[in-house]
């Protein structure tokens, strides 16, 4: 199979699986659903995993008829085609939502992670206006490789975590929030900003982002020999 293939409308990259061990990602906004359809199916004959992020009912249903194995996660809004050669679960990946209103986002980082090798662990509805549900299930995070926190509002709680953990924090903020939040600007600069080190920090919603780089950071080390 060559490198890449041309529809005309997309170039579907059939060695990112070679090049980055993980098939192409499929974003979905702006893509007519034929459209869609016609990347998983080249995807599919590629042999590995397909994900569509941010997939809305009427494609999950459009592909499901073409492709009886399709999954779809509707918390994450993602459309899933698994691999019959799966990664073996490695490590453990934290999934922290400040609160319910941020669990899309954390779904779709959560499910990112899952299908790239990771064990995930969530962690949902322990905001900083009840700080006590977190230490409460601090057990949780302690035995983690890498902490994704995803909050909204004022995003306090990933520099709440990243001042505790021992290991890395991706935060996520989200366009959750009332007026002044500015669609997710608010959480986005005081998560850049902030005094507690180890914190990263990935765009506005973007779940996929950052359990693909919680992915590739709890995979280091696995699999070498002293």
């Amino acid at each position: 199979m060559l490198p890449y293939e041309d529809l005309g409308f997309a170039r579907v990259d059939h060695q990112r699986y070679l090049r980055r061990g993980f098939p192409e990602v499929i974003y979905c906004p702006g893509k007519s659903v034929e459209q869609i359809v016609a990347i998983v199916e080249r995807l599919v004959a590629s042999g590995g995993t397909v994900l569509a992020t941010r997939a809305e009912p009427a494609v999950f249903d459009a592909v499901k008829a073409v492709q009886p194995r399709a999954e779809y996660y509707d918390k994450a809004k993602a459309l899933v085609i698994r691999s019959k050669n799966e990664p073996v679960p490695v490590g453990y990946v934290a999934v922290v939502a400040a609160g319910t209103a941020d669990q899309s986002v954390a779904e779709e980082a959560a499910l990112t992670a899952e299908l790239i090798g990771s064990r995930v662990e969530r962690l949902y509805d322990v905001g900083v206006a009840g700080i006590h549900r977190l230490f409460d299930n601090w057990d949780i995070l302690s035995k983690a490789r890498v902490i994704i926190v995803v909050a909204g509002m004022e995003g306090a709680l990933a520099s709440v975590v990243g001042g505790l953990a021992v290991c890395p924090v991706i935060a996520v903020p989200t366009s959750v929030g009332y007026g002044a939040h500015f669609g997710g600007l608010a959480p986005l600069l005081t998560m850049l900003n902030s005094c507690a080190s180890g914190v990263a920090v990935v765009n506005i919603d973007n779940g996929y982002g950052a359990g693909y780089i919680a992915a590739l950071i709890n995979q280091i080390g696995e699999g070498t020999t002293d």
